[in-house]
């Protein structure tokens, strides 16, 4: 706990102490520690023996498109308008989570944004970890939070394992990473590259375990598989140096798919047909746009990659606690459940901090309509 207070300390305490000059020097030295670390020696010599990697990066089996430089003017005008309806009007519902020890079940807690625990056969895997106030490398700017972490990073019951689906800030968090490497001695399973990261900041080599697509490791009884996603990463000035994933969590009996943060492709069907059926997925379904079709999904791409995967219930993610395009706060849920309705799809849409038990879970009931 002493170690936690000490780095929320660190975070602010410098600014007030220092004069303009000394806080803005610490300033950039605490930016370049959040971009990460890079690559070397047998990491590095790792990554380039991948498949999906050549020339210097990773690759997307399909590929994935940049922003046109065309659609930028679009972007900006949409980007300076409109702003009120990109947030709720009255504050997000956030529950207390709870939490069990059931051996056979299999439950979702959606913490915000694609921050998640699931719990599976009695084990849990805590997902994309976020619990700053902002998704950038600074908390003095940048997408902001629109609502508290339903759950302080302390008061977590006892995990198995934190999974990460790629290096952007909104999905890797320093501060929540460094705290939680602290508060539990829990491993980190991570695509190739992105344990560089994790090493500057202070956690352990020997808790770090890295994947490529399509291997597996097993973690206290839970099998877990990274999986490909059409998608790009980078914390600093260059892209694709680290590598992006969707992964497989399986049980003895159940299993669970995440998408990660992914372009539509027929990847996914690859995936359902080798690994699935799934008991549930948790897949991405908002920032969304269509200048960058390619690495977001549409909601309706959504429910189509947990169709393809072969999934029982759909669990939404990537929506509703972080501004990061320029559609209305709530038409990702919106869109997704007029498509689940119109595929026959098994939905739940939580609130922050509620309990999903995938086999019996809360009726959609609209929640999020009551605050647009």
């Amino acid at each position: 706990m002493a170690k936690q207070a000490d780095r929320r300390r660190g975070r602010t305490g410098p600014l007030v102490a220092l004069g303009v000059g000394a806080a803005l020097a610490w300033l950039a030295k605490d930016i370049a520690k959040q971009m990460g670390g890079t690559a070397k020696g047998a990491r590095r010599q790792r990554m380039e023996r991948s498949p999906q990697y050549t020339d210097g990066k990773f690759h997307n089996t399909v590929p994935a498109t940049e922003i046109a430089a065309a659609s930028m003017p679009r972007i900006l005008l949409a980007a300076a308008t409109g702003r009120e309806r990109r947030r709720p009007h009255a504050p997000i519902p956030v529950l207390t989570p709870e939490f069990g020890d059931d051996p056979q079940g299999l439950y979702v807690t959606w913490y915000g944004h694609s921050t998640a625990l699931i719990e599976i056969e009695g084990r849990r895997v805590l997902v994309d970890p976020v619990w700053s106030d902002r998704c950038s490398p600074s908390q003095l700017s940048g997408p902001k939070r629109l609502h508290e972490p339903p759950v302080a990073l302390r008061d977590l019951p006892p995990l198995d394992a934190v999974l990460i689906s790629h290096d952007h800030y909104d999905h890797l968090d320093m501060d929540s990473i460094q705290n939680l490497a602290d508060l539990q001695a829990v491993p980190f399973l991570v695509p190739l590259g992105v344990g560089a990261h994790l090493e500057r900041w202070g956690v352990p080599p020997t808790r770090i375990v890295e994947l490529d697509w399509n291997e597996r490791t097993s973690v206290a009884g839970i099998e877990f598989i990274a999986t490909p996603a059409r998608h790009f990463s980078g914390r600093g000035f260059s892209r694709d140096g680290t590598l992006w994933s969707s992964w497989v969590i399986a049980g003895s009996r159940r299993k669970a798919f995440y998408s990660g943060d992914t372009g539509y492709f027929p990847g996914f069907a690859e995936i359902g047909a080798e690994h699935g059926p799934f008991d549930v997925s948790l897949v991405q379904i908002g920032a969304y746009n269509d200048a960058w079709p390619d690495i977001h999904m549409m909601p309706e791409d959504g429910v189509a990659t947990h169709v393809d995967v072969r999934a029982g219930l759909l669990v939404p993610v990537h929506w509703g606690t972080f501004n990061l395009a320029m559609h209305d706060w709530a038409e990702p849920a919106d869109r997704v459940w007029r498509e689940a309705k119109a595929r026959d799809v098994r939905l739940a849409v939580p609130r922050p901090g509620e309990r999903v038990d995938v086999d019996s879970p809360p009726p959609v009931d609209g929640w999020w309509q009551a605050i647009a």
